[in-house]
């Protein structure tokens, strides 16, 4: 399963970027960087991470730093997915 490529694409739904994840590499920044991603788009993309990937999201496990960049969170879904 092609990690990154499922977040990619989890990214441009959530967030209406009509394929531009298409061009984000592991060292894309994300929160912060692009308008798309406040508050209430990060709640729709752990409820999108949660159904894709299968695995439970607790709140205490979110910081700023888990949406960071594309590789951070491509690294918090695989952790997930390991644990």
């Amino acid at each position: 399963m092609d990690i990154e490529k499922k977040v990619r694409e989890l990214l441009d739904e959530v967030l209406s970027l009509d394929g531009r994840s298409a061009a984000f590499d592991r060292d894309t920044p994300l929160l912060g960087a692009i308008p798309e991603l406040d508050s209430m788009a990060v709640v729709s993309l752990i409820t999108g991470l949660e159904e894709r990937f299968g695995v439970v999201v607790d709140d205490d496990e979110i910081d700023g730093a888990t949406f960071a960049t594309l590789g951070s969170l491509v690294d918090f879904v695989q952790g997930k997915l390991a644990g």
